[in-house]
């Protein structure tokens, strides 16, 4: 059965603030939790106006200290934007808070543009082989200590926090069946490569300590509500956004348009239908048939739902129609991870 998880980007929406979108993400994360959603995500980006989860890990701590059996998680860190043993003592202090519980994503790329990614770094100077070496030092940093270790992670050395592999193209498909991890990709907003990603994943998985079977995991949007009218109308909000971090002038969420879409020029309309193509948008029937078309067609083990609506209310009942409208499907399944 394929399990519903929820990817969380703390939307700032117009007119709110930070601390109200840290708000709404906790509140979010306790009604995901009380439907069933099997894992909570927030993910790393840096220099955006309309996103509030920057520091990942200080974000975690505050879903997971405000919920009790979900499962929160990095969806992902970016990785080159830090040393692995940070990473390893940040999230080996998030497992020992909250044992059990707290999922590492991984991704190579900075989250960002270049010049704030310079300001994070302060060398843009890198070998292609160093996500991958880093990703193995960080897994070394978990594993259980010993006697002649020099450099351990306190807390973090010995705890089980599993790791997943993200991406977006077919790079990361093979570095997670190489080290036989879990692998998400981000098909909600970049889907060219999701069927050869998976294909390459699934057919050169190497088992591992952590995983004796290929787990992936697929990004998709959903926006939905009563009727099909009112989620396209909703949608209009995160297609107004994705148009203006296309143009080079990030923003706030802004609220639903209900003129945008007639305003669309052919190749901007073009561009957002690719951006937007792993994405359910409509009615609780209309969804469902998106959803189960999806899984049936990428078999993907488990669905990690984005869903960027203005409205705090209205993007709570997104989610809670998307799981009313999967009970059947979205099972638990077998793999921690």
């Amino acid at each position: 059965m394929t399990a519903l998880s929820v990817l969380d980007l703390s939307p700032i929406t117009e007119g709110g603030s930070p601390a109200q979108s840290m708000r709404n993400s906790l509140d979010l994360a306790r009604r995901a939790e009380a439907l069933g959603y099997r894992r909570y995500w927030v993910a790393e980006h840096h220099n955006m106006p309309g996103i509030a989860s920057a520091a990942t890990a200080v974000v975690i701590g505050h879903v997971a200290g405000g919920t009790s059996t979900i499962r929160v998680g990095a969806g992902g860190i970016m990785l080159p934007n830090h040393a692995p043993l940070v990473i390893a003592e940040q999230f080996g202090t998030l497992d020992a808070l909250y044992p059990g519980r707290i999922d590492l994503g991984l991704g190579r790329a900075p989250g960002t543009d270049q010049r704030t990614a310079f300001a994070l770094r302060r060398n843009l100077h890198g070998d292609p082989d160093d996500f991958p070496r880093d990703v193995v030092e960080l897994q070394d940093y978990f594993r259980e200590p010993r006697p002649d270790d020099h450099v351990r992670a306190i807390p973090g050395s010995g705890q089980n926090v599993p790791i997943w592999i993200l991406g977006s193209s077919l790079y990361g498909a093979q570095l997670a069946a190489m080290l036989g991890l879990p692998y998400a990709f981000a098909s909600h907003f970049a889907p060219a490569a999701l069927m050869p990603a998976l294909d390459i994943y699934r057919e050169s998985f190497r088992p591992s300590a952590q995983l004796s079977e290929p787990w992936a995991m697929a990004g998709f949007n959903v926006f939905a509500a009563d009727t099909d009218e009112e989620g396209h109308r909703l949608r209009t909000s995160a297609r107004q956004w994705t148009l203006a971090l296309r143009r080079g002038r990030p923003r706030r969420l802004p609220p639903p348009d209900d003129g945008f879409e007639a305003r669309l020029g052919r190749r901007e309309r073009a561009m957002l239908d690719e951006h937007g193509a792993c994405s359910a948008v409509g009615s609780p029937v209309t969804v469902l048939g998106q959803m189960e078309r999806f899984v049936e067609r990428t078999g993907v083990d488990e669905l990690m739902i984005a869903s960027q609506i203005f409205d705090h209310e209205a993007r709570v009942r997104s989610f809670e129609i998307a799981m009313e409208a999967w009970p059947s499907r979205a099972g638990q399944g077998s793999a921690s991870a």
